[in-house]
């Protein structure tokens, strides 16, 4: 206004009268248009606080006038109404009346904060600085008594404590967990450079965190990290992973890392234990990922890089010899599996009930869930007498433990998926014999872990064990062939996750007299439960290459689902396969791929677990369709934290 004001006078002093009456015109009628405007908003500010301050008392109408810190009022719309001078300075006097809080707060959320049940937002940044703000529910009438809800939010500066937990110093272990392997794939001339060339990648890594390194071993290093760094790291998804794996020096396999971190411990000690026990989650999930602990809170990145076989049984040997030593040691051994077990967890489990029992030593199976997939193995066990006591349930062994007993589980390494986990409590003696990848509530102060995820199957470890556990390794027929119907459930048949190493271990039962008939019988299946899983299959949706299956009411059997989802990968065009059955309230779900799409990373964010093809999940207390959206959900973040990649 006032620089129109000067352009009239210049007009006027040019001698442009006519030109300058109307901009003077035009001036006036602009200058009354901004004024009414301005008393407009003046008087329904002043009417909002009429209304407003009719409903409080004079304590909280000086509370509200003379706070010494921001304050702003929202109202029901989600509507900023008012703010006072505190938080007018803040803002560097930006007019933010009338917009959405969103604007000013990306994720609140006006419905929970009416309800109550989200009142604070952390870590709200405004002009370099950052504030927490706390949210107050007002419940107002106008004056033709309708009501209304309005918010109060208050903010507090907390710069400083942001500051000091972005320099908070974070430990990262990294592990090449692969070296010697890519080593012996390189050319023997390329080998030095290959070396040279992952350790300048990881330097320069930690050079771009400004971040302090040592390396600790050929393939090892440690990292001091500022949590700001960290922080960046995982909105960048650990860039580092993929960075590695592209080094191509000829070598016929990926260089790989597994790395820890631990954040959020009172001291740097607390915080290196958190890295390790990341770093050890990371290198039993097959490695090529980030595991960030972070107090109890535990975030997965990577993950995407199926396991290499290694080919070395130094490992299978020296377990063995430390778990004859245990054997000898104790007064009796249990063997458990996981619940509704399989035949790679029965096939396991007899297997080494077997050796153990050459030892002369009590041993027992523990065993409570008996399902069709086990039927026809447990019932040609029956038939022999010297398998009569071999099974107990889990109340059964209760009174036959003591101090020296000793608990072998088998196909399972996770607490909420054994088959008595007061078994597991009574028993402080424990060994894990497992291939699947570690979950985060892996049972600890086990004695001896031999958790392989590059095995096929739990079957195959244990059929390398005993060969090693005993000097003339002998088994009988059937259990032959209780071992090797495991390695064919968990392999579709020598399709999948089959290595070397596999034949090898089908190749010793196979000579120990499994017949390969007899384990074909093992998973033959009736007309009825053909036609079961042909209904499955017809439900099926296929968006994304990736089908998902639901089971009728009146089919309540997970094997059945497991089984179709096995089927649809049959289908030409489906990656990967999804089948969810509903058990009581709950909502098992069963997953399979042939590879390209990750199902142990995808049904882990809904709780389950598993591997990268073969994978499995319960979510509790839930309809079947709210369990499909839930997986639908999951899928869309796998496919589109993929696409960021």
């Amino acid at each position: 206004m006032v620089i129109i004001a000067i352009l009239i006078a210049l007009l006027f002093i040019k001698g442009n009268i006519i030109e300058g009456i109307i901009f003077c015109i035009i001036y006036f009628f602009l200058a009354y248009y901004n004024f009414n405007s301005l008393r407009e908003k003046k008087n329904k500010w002043k009417e909002f606080i009429e209304d407003f301050s009719q409903n409080l008392d004079e304590a909280t109408r000086n509370t509200l006038v003379n706070l010494p810190f921001p304050l702003l009022i929202v109202g029901e719309k989600g509507n900023i109404s008012w703010y006072n001078n505190r938080f007018s300075a803040i803002m560097d006097k930006e007019d933010i009346l009338s917009k959405s809080i969103n604007y000013l707060i990306k994720d609140f959320d006006m419905t929970k904060s009416l309800n109550g049940d989200k009142s604070v937002y952390n870590n709200i940044k405004i002009n370099e600085r950052y504030y927490d703000a706390h949210t107050s529910i007002v419940n107002t009438s106008d004056k033709n008594y309708v009501k209304h809800s309005i918010l109060i939010l208050y903010f507090y500066d907390v710069t400083t404590n942001k500051q000091n937990i972005e320099a908070k110093e974070n430990i990262m272990l990294i592990e090449v967990d692969n070296l010697d392997e890519v080593i012996k794939s390189t050319e023997e001339d390329m080998r030095p450079l290959l070396v040279a060339e992952i350790e300048r990648t990881i330097n320069s890594y930690a050079q771009s965190l400004n971040a302090m390194i040592r390396k600790y071993s050929s393939n090892k290093y440690v990292l001091s990290v500022q949590s700001l760094y960290i922080e960046k790291e995982m909105r960048r998804k650990f860039e580092i992973l993929d960075s590695i794996r592209e080094i191509n020096l000829h070598n016929k396999l990926a260089v790989t890392l597994s790395v820890g971190v631990g954040r959020g411990g009172k001291n740097p000690l607390e915080n290196h234990n958190y890295a390790n026990k990341a770093k050890e989650l990371a290198l039993g999930r097959g490695g090529d990922q980030v595991v960030i602990k972070d107090g109890e809170k535990l975030s997965f990145y990577g993950g995407n890089t199926k396991e290499v076989e290694k080919r070395t049984k130094v490992k299978a040997r020296v377990i063995a010899h430390s778990l004859n030593d245990l054997i000898s040691e104790s007064s009796n051994v249990f063997i458990m599996g996981h619940r509704n077990p399989d035949m790679d967890c029965l096939g396991a489990a007899v297997g080494l009930s077997s050796a153990i029992k050459k030892k002369n030593k009590e041993c027992y199976v523990v065993l409570q869930d008996r399902n069709n997939s086990i039927k026809y193995i447990l019932d040609k066990l029956s038939q022999h007498s010297e398998y009569d006591k071999l099974f107990l349930n889990p109340e059964g062994c209760k009174d036959k433990i003591d101090d020296n007993s000793l608990l072998i589980l088998v196909d399972v390494h996770s607490m909420g998926y054994v088959q008595d986990a007061d078994v597991v409590n009574l028993i402080k003696r424990r060994v894990i014999i497992d291939h699947h990848r570690r979950n985060p509530d892996f049972i600890e102060d086990s004695i001896l872990t031999y958790i392989e995820t590059y095995a096929s199957s739990t079957s195959e470890l244990v059929t390398e064990m005993i060969q090693y556990m005993l000097d003339k390794p002998k088994l009988t027929q059937i259990e032959a062939e209780a071992l090797l119907a495991g390695i064919c459930l968990d392999t579709k048949n020598f399709y999948f996750k089959t290595g070397v190493r596999t034949f090898e271990a089908a190749s010793f039962l196979r000579r120990l007299g499994a017949d390969t008939i007899d384990v074909k019988k093992m998973f033959g299946h009736d007309l009825s439960s053909y036609l079961r899983k042909a209904e499955i299959i017809k439900s099926a949706v296929v968006e994304n290459n990736i089908a998902i299956a639901t089971c009728p009411p009146d089919i309540q059997d997970t094997i059945i689902a497991a089984q179709a989802a096995d089927e649809l990968l049959n289908i030409t065009g489906i990656q990967a396969s999804f089948v969810l059955v509903t058990i009581d309230k709950d909502v098992n779900i069963s997953g399979r791929s042939l590879g390209d799409i990750n199902v142990q990373v995808i049904l882990e964010s809904l709780g389950g677990g598993g591997h990268m093809t073969m994978a499995g999940a319960k979510i509790y207390d839930a309809s079947l369709d709210e369990a499909v959206q839930s997986v639908k959900m999951a899928i869309t973040k796998y496919l589109r934290e993929g696409d960021k990649k």
